[in-house]
């Protein structure tokens, strides 16, 4: 499976790009340049020069030739980056992971776009494609850091039951990463606004947290899955410390 990532070059976007590749899917950076792409390709081949990773770089609009599309760029172009390549999104799955966040002084707040959250304003202008969020909580320099195992949960809201399967799947493949089905795309509001949140304690612990929820037993705590605990919790735990 070929995975394009537009705005690929950013630290999120080269992380995952990375881990994508890291474990057998081919991944194409994309970015407005696709100089600057090469670049990025340049330097996580030099960084990882035995793993041989499976990743080419392109414009924004060879990435979203790919099979499947994921939006990694700053939130405020996700649209419009999205809408600049609509032609190759029909009918596609498209992960949104961007969170729209600002930074005043030494706070991070949640910004509220038009239809709610990032995801939901891309959905809107693309309607043609599958939007699944997802990979919002994820952090970057552990991502990136293919030496060691990243464990998180990740939350996924799609309005397409296609959406969230196929990136239940991808994001499942990833080891010690489990995908949760956290419903419909309206519930992507407070998925990216507790980002901000995860940052702060960033912030105040000196660390990298990543999320783990209790009480839910399966893959994707569906029907098949065992008796779920009564309520079920979440667990901010740090990362891995580099």
């Amino acid at each position: 499976m070929r995975i394009g990532i537009l705005g690929g070059t950013g630290p999120a976007g080269s992380a995952l790009a990375a881990r994508l590749a890291s474990i057998g899917f081919d991944a194409v950076i994309g970015s407005r340049s696709k100089y600057r792409a090469m670049e990025t390709v340049d330097e996580l081949l030099a960084r990882w020069p035995d793993r041989k990773l499976p990743i080419v770089a392109a414009d924004n609009a060879g990435a979203a030739e790919a099979d499947v599309v994921v939006i990694a760029t700053p939130w405020d172009g996700a649209t419009q980056t999205a809408v600049s390549v609509e032609d190759h999104l029909r009918g596609k799955v498209v992960i949104c992971m961007a969170n729209a966040l600002t930074r005043i002084g030494k706070e991070f707040q949640p910004l509220v776009p038009p239809r709610g959250s990032v995801a939901a304003s891309v959905q809107a202008a693309v309607p043609d494609c599958l939007v699944a969020a997802a990979l919002h909580h994820v952090p970057a320099k552990e991502l990136g850091d293919l030496d060691d195992p990243i464990e998180t949960d990740v939350l996924i809201c799609s309005d397409h039951g296609s959406a969230t399967e196929l990136t239940s799947e991808i994001v499942g493949k990833i080891p010690n990463m489990r995908p949760l089905d956290a419903g419909k795309l309206s519930l992507a509001t407070p998925i990216e606004s507790f980002t901000a949140v995860l940052l702060q304690l960033n912030v105040h612990y000196k660390t990298r947290v990543a999320i783990r929820f209790t009480g839910i037993n399966g893959p994707m705590g569906g029907e098949a899955s065992a008796p779920a605990a009564p309520a079920a919790a979440a667990e901010v735990a740090p990362a891995p410390s580099q």
